[in-house]
């Protein structure tokens, strides 16, 4: 097998397979020093100031003379020009294809009264504030199974009582963008298909009033919705013991469901990358962008998010466009992010993470090259905004942070009842209430965190198997799971912590 991978015949570099050393001879030159797994070695001089090519896409520019079967890295590779990068033609549109031809498939889903389509089946415990997230928390262990397994003994049908809780909801404008975004998350959980039932604990006195959220994001109680605050019930424990009743009375009716026969059409996956390395996109991400395109053919729908991790690459989504409205709209978002991180001191080159760069990965061009491969071929046929419900199916874009909790978040409040998420130096992350499912990049760290992973998308790299058909995999492991098998982080317990609504504005 060779040693490197070449993406593109008219790439600059390639990438190591495993670790190369000095005096190995790779496309015919002489590596010079030691290169690490997953990252870049020069396959032709390179002057300063040269743009340099990964999928014959630009991932920086050289910052000094670079050598044949040199290591090409932070060392002689920056953004270039004023560290902005380069100027993309968004040529909006001009990749546009056919609709693909429809194709039909089924998974075991729920179907709630209103038609929609749910993968599991909690009850959920929210909070509107920080001060009241230890009575919510309260509230879900005393049902939790682990700690104490004969609350739900009676009620197989509910996957569990979580309590989703955050650290915002005071301190902030009311009037405010942050607060939008706190109240269109919130409004997205609460109205979630994989929730049976929600429960809502306030404070009482914070910013976030219960009563107008409620109003703004038209909701109204209900027996499977209930809202109160610990002032008015009189304290933390009576608040406990209150929210116990509510759930006791809610769980007959929520473990009232069974599986059946439902179309792919019902299935919205969050895409994420977490913890990337130099494979990245070479393995994982594409074989997810391959499933992608599976589950688009099917009726489905696939959120691609993390706008500063699209930064450099976002021209390869404006091409794919269907209106020229949606790429422009993508295209306001990365400016928005320019701003931002200026606003705060920062540049978009804050990312890729430390933990990116010991994987291979050097500039956030580069990064986001392979991130947006998650996103496959399909046609772009929306841009959201943050936790703004996704109505469109097929191949959707929303715009959420690079952390990875804070914009899952937002695909779970914009509908998403399953995440895939790849991963490279690995990662231990779950999201309730909708499954995650982990896509290991490569095979050492299959072999490493092999409890934390789904599948071993390591085996492109090796040569054993093909992009589509990992696709293939991939897809029909995303059916399994939204049939109800659980995934590696349901078995360990993750979700409750994972949710992290995105702060953003001054913190009063």
């Amino acid at each position: 097998m060779n040693p490197c991978i070449r993406l593109h015949p008219a790439d600059d570099v390639v990438i190591a397979r495993s670790q190369l050393l000095g005096g190995a001879s790779v496309e015919n030159v002489t590596v010079r020093g030691m290169i690490p797994p997953g990252h870049k070695v020069a396959t032709r001089a390179i002057a300063p100031g040269e743009p340099v090519r990964r999928y014959n896409q630009i991932i920086g520019f050289a910052s000094r003379p670079i050598s044949p079967g040199e290591h090409v890295h932070t060392h002689n590779l920056d953004m270039g020009p004023d560290k902005g990068g380069f100027e993309r033609d968004y040529a909006f549109g001009l990749d546009v294809k056919p609709a693909p031809a429809r194709r039909q498939a089924t998974f075991m889903g729920i179907r709630r009264a209103d038609g929609r389509v749910a993968t599991r089946n909690y009850i959920g415990v929210l909070t509107s504030v920080n001060c009241s997230a230890t009575a919510a928390r309260a509230i879900a262990d005393h049902f939790s199974r682990r700690t104490n397994p004969s609350a739900l003994a009676a009620f197989p049908n509910v996957d569990g009582v979580v309590a989703l809780t955050h650290g915002t909801g005071c301190g902030m404008d009311t009037q405010g963008l942050g607060m939008r975004i706190l109240e269109r998350t919130l409004t997205g959980y609460a109205t979630h298909a994989n929730f049976a039932a929600v429960l809502v604990v306030g404070l009482g006195c914070e910013a976030n009033q219960i009563n107008a959220w409620l109003a703004t994001g038209n909701l109204s109680e209900g027996e499977n919705f209930r809202v109160f605050n610990i002032q008015d019930t009189g304290g933390t424990r009576r608040t406990v013991e209150k929210g116990v009743s509510l759930i006791n009375e809610m769980l007959p009716r929520a473990n009232a469901v069974t599986r059946e026969p439902c179309s792919v059409a019902h299935i919205t996956i969050g895409l994420q990358c977490g913890g990337s390395d130099g494979y990245s996109g070479i393995s994982a991400n594409p074989a997810l962008g391959a499933a992608v395109d599976l589950l688009v053919a099917h009726g489905g729908t696939a959120i691609l998010s993390e706008t500063p991790e699209v930064y450099g690459a976002e021209h390869l989504l404006t091409r794919r466009a269907v209106k020229r409205e949606i790429g422009e709209k993508l295209v306001e978002r990365i400016r928005w992010w320019e701003h931002y991180t200026a606003v705060n001191e920062g540049e978009m080159n804050n990312n890729p993470s430390p933990g990116n760069k010991a994987g291979g990965l050097t500039t956030i061009l580069e990064k986001s090259l392979g991130a947006v491969a998650k996103g496959g071929t399909s046609n772009l046929e929306a841009v959201y905004e943050y936790a703004e419900p996704v109505t469109v199916h097929g191949f959707v874009y929303m715009d959420t942070p690079g952390y990875d909790p804070v914009s899952a978040t937002g695909q779970v409040a914009g509908g998403a009842n399953l995440i895939c998420f790849t991963t490279g130096r690995g990662s231990a992350y779950g999201c309730a209430p909708s499954p995650s499912l982990k896509l290991a990049t490569n095979s050492a760290l299959w072999q490493r965190q092999e409890e934390d992973m789904d599948l071993n998308c390591g085996e492109i790299v090796e040569g054993t198997a093909s992009v589509q058909d990992m696709g293939q995999r991939i897809f029909e492991r995303v059916l399994a799971t939204a049939s109800g098998e659980p995934s590696k982080s349901e078995k360990h317990g993750y979700g409750q912590n994972e949710f992290v609504p995105w702060q953003v504005g001054a913190v009063m």
